[in-house]
């Protein structure tokens, strides 16, 4: 066989190998994650995060706190839990404000807040990812 034989045999298999490549490459992926198996859940921003009653009051009194509430009292009336309150003295020499209540109470996998400003239900709820 001659070199230029040679030379001519392996262009011709090089071509094949860079033929059969691109066919490979080209082909439609096949896994990709969207069949056969169902739903493997809820789709992202469905889902309801679990939440005590517990974290709830501790995320509650920290968020009252941070408002510049003065927590009095936690009690706990049946399967819910109330958390006295009053405003603070802000520093201006007006004394504290009437004690007020917020309840939280559960309700299925999640809780419920009730009776709280609406400024500290905002922040209660995005500190528990409801």
């Amino acid at each position: 066989m001659s070199a230029h034989t040679r030379s001519i045999a392996r262009n011709h298999w090089l071509t094949l190998v860079a033929s059969l490549t691109l066919c490979a490459s080209a082909s439609p992926a096949l896994a990709q994650g969207r069949g056969h198996g169902g739903s493997k859940g809820l789709p992202p921003g469905q889902a309801k995060k679990m939440v005590t009653p517990a974290q709830a009051v501790v995320v509650s009194r920290d968020v009252l706190v941070m408002h510049g509430f003065e927590v009095v009292r936690v009690e706990t009336i049946k399967t819910g839990q109330v958390i006295y309150y009053r405003r603070g003295n802000n520093g201006r020499g007006r004394g504290l404000g009437p004690v007020e209540k917020m309840v939280v109470r559960p309700s299925g996998s999640t809780v419920i807040v009730e009776s709280a400003p609406k400024n500290v239900l905002l922040d209660i709820r995005v500190r528990l990812g409801l």
